[in-house]
């Protein structure tokens, strides 16, 4: 197991002390071997993000879909079946089994929408940068020319 010790980084920065925190809850899920459902995140263009999951078997109502926090939580509410026919697997590979995955999202990113089609589900996201975050240019005022020339 791997530790890192970031009292270097509280010494010279404010305001990353939940870096630690991010850093661990990451360690932590690559131990659990939590791999289900598979998923992929793509970056479609600039400041566009898509998270694909691979929920084959669930329906729409079957999948929640929730931000809080600045975390995305994907989980699953799939009843027992109460098939009247009794069936006798001679491999199960297709797992139907509830789940809960979550995405730490960085400042900003917001989702914009989520589709489900041919048993994947697809988390539309885009980062949103407020105006008044956004880089300006300021303008250099220097003296004026009629200051210049009474003087």
């Amino acid at each position: 197991m791997t530790n890192f010790d970031f009292s270097p980084l509280y010494r010279s920065a404010i305001g990353f002390d939940h870096l630690a925190s991010l850093l661990d809850s990451v360690s932590s899920n690559e131990r659990s071997g939590t791999s289900y459902p598979p998923y992929n995140i793509e970056l479609v263009k600039e400041d566009e993000y898509r998270i694909t999951m691979a929920v084959a078997g669930f329906a729409d109502d079957e999948v929640n879909v929730e931000v809080e926090n600045n975390t995305l939580t994907i989980s699953s509410s799939k009843e027992e079946s109460n098939d009247s026919v009794e069936r006798n697997y001679l491999h199960r590979g297709i797992a139907e089994r509830n789940f809960k995955r979550t995405f730490k999202l960085a400042d900003y990113i917001k989702v914009t929408g989520a589709t489900m089609e041919n048993g994947l589900l697809h988390i539309e996201l885009a980062r949103e940068i407020p105006e008044a975050m956004k880089p300006r240019q300021i303008a250099i005022n220097g003296k004026s020319s009629r200051l210049l020339k009474s003087a």
